[in-house]
């Protein structure tokens, strides 16, 4: 698993293998980026990683030079890999907070530019998301939200959806209000 673009290009993740995460694909990520290249402006974003994993996406954004980006896993060994690797990194603009996504969703007073939502594929309730983030408020006005999911998840029908993006088994799909 590596960074494909900006200041960390190239580096290498490395997280343990006893980590319970599916990490999102060089490829998709490459794809993900690449979409988002003509649709935000990286150094003006706030944003926040649900269900972080290894950090691989909060690390793609810090790498692209956003303000700051919140990480939020609910597993202990995530959370303490996304800070020993910010370390590594010498990365400062980096939030980890060790939360129930949905519960740190209910709870955040912040609002964001942008929310990345990586809930596991099997999650019971990942249908509500959408609709929890944007009654939450976390979003900015203008926010993007985007979803990896499975392909068995389709928002089309969400009023704030906005696109879907497939790169192999994984699906990405975009809300905005």
């Amino acid at each position: 698993m590596r960074i494909v673009s900006g200041k960390y290009r190239g580096r290498r993740l490395q997280p343990p293998v006893n980590l319970p995460v599916r990490p999102t694909t060089d490829f998709a990520k490459e794809g993900l980026f690449n979409v988002l290249n003509n649709m935000v402006d990286y150094e003006s974003l706030k944003v926040l990683d649900l269900f972080a994993g290894t950090g691989s996406i909060a690390f793609e954004f810090l790498s692209r030079g956003v303000i700051e980006v919140t990480a939020v896993d609910s597993n202990n060994r995530c959370v303490e890999f996304i800070k020993k690797t910010a370390v590594e990194f010498g990365e400062t603009n980096l939030k980890v907070v060790k939360s129930n996504c949905f519960v740190f969703i209910k709870r955040m007073v912040s609002s964001y530019d942008l929310v990345f939502a990586d809930p596991p594929y099997d999650l019971e309730g990942i249908e509500a998301i959408p609709d929890l983030v944007f009654d939450s408020g976390l979003l900015a006005d203008g926010g993007l939200l985007i979803m990896e999911h499975s392909s068995a998840y389709k928002f089309e029908k969400h009023p704030c959806y906005n696109q879907h993006r497939q790169y192999g088994s994984v699906n990405f799909s975009f809300f905005q209000k």
